[in-house]
């Protein structure tokens, strides 16, 4: 039995989420894993325990306070009406940022640990060649460290791919607006139509594993070029 539209429109959201929430993730991760990777702060323990939270939270949990801080009452929220923009519960936005927070630390651990992994000394080299901090980023740190980027894109977003708890108490599940396919085989089951769960969940199977074995052998590919 083929899938029905709202099904296919299920899909179509998923993969755009996780697209959205992966490129925005490594805009964010870049700066933040570079300055847990090289900042002697005090405050770096504590930043970093921060950014590893979600990895402990429960999903709800998480989705729950997430949910109070884009309502119309919490400061997020308030700031958006403020802007015009309304509230980004139960909206494509709210899922993007919600996530952002949920996927956060599979995009910066593996970059941390890329940067951590270079080491000072080809850093000092580039200073002494007079190449800014800016530059010395993009044409010596961003080669090196191009295992990571492509681990934290691969985790990024199959674990928003994968997502339930947090899209659910966010977004809801609302058809064609905030309805993925987590929240959908979700919808199959509790209606007891287990054919079309068996299609989307079964489908949705077979994609992740293509796209992590492609990744996966993207990554090792380019890992044995000469950085």
């Amino acid at each position: 039995m083929p899938l029905d539209n709202q099904a296919l429109a299920a899909v179509w959201l998923t993969l755009k989420l996780a697209s959205v929430t992966t490129l925005l993730l490594l805009l964010l991760a870049t700066p933040l894993a570079w300055w847990l990777a090289r900042t002697q702060s005090r405050w770096r323990s504590a930043i970093g325990a921060l950014v590893t939270l979600p990895l402990v939270l429960p999903p709800t949990v998480l989705g729950f306070y997430l949910l109070l801080l884009l309502g119309p009452h919490g400061w997020v929220g308030q700031a958006t009406q403020a802007l015009g923009l309304g509230v980004l519960s139960f909206s494509f936005a709210g899922l993007v940022l919600g996530s952002m927070v949920f996927s956060l630390p599979f995009a910066v651990q593996p970059l941390q640990h890329a940067f951590e992994a270079i080491g000072p000394r080809p850093i000092e080299v580039a200073a002494t060649l007079r190449a800014s901090p800016l530059d010395t980023f993009f044409s010596v740190v961003m080669p090196q460290a191009r295992g990571g980027f492509i681990t934290a894109a691969i985790l990024s977003f199959a674990h928003t791919v994968g997502e339930f708890g947090v899209v659910l108490m966010i977004g809801g599940n609302i058809p064609g607006q905030t309805q993925v396919v987590s929240t959908k085989i979700y919808g199959f089951v509790e209606a007891m139509e287990y054919t079309q769960a068996h299609w989307l969940a079964g489908g949705m199977v077979v994609f992740s594993f293509a796209v992590l074995l492609g990744l996966g052998l993207l990554k090792r590919r380019v890992s044995a070029v000469p950085a």
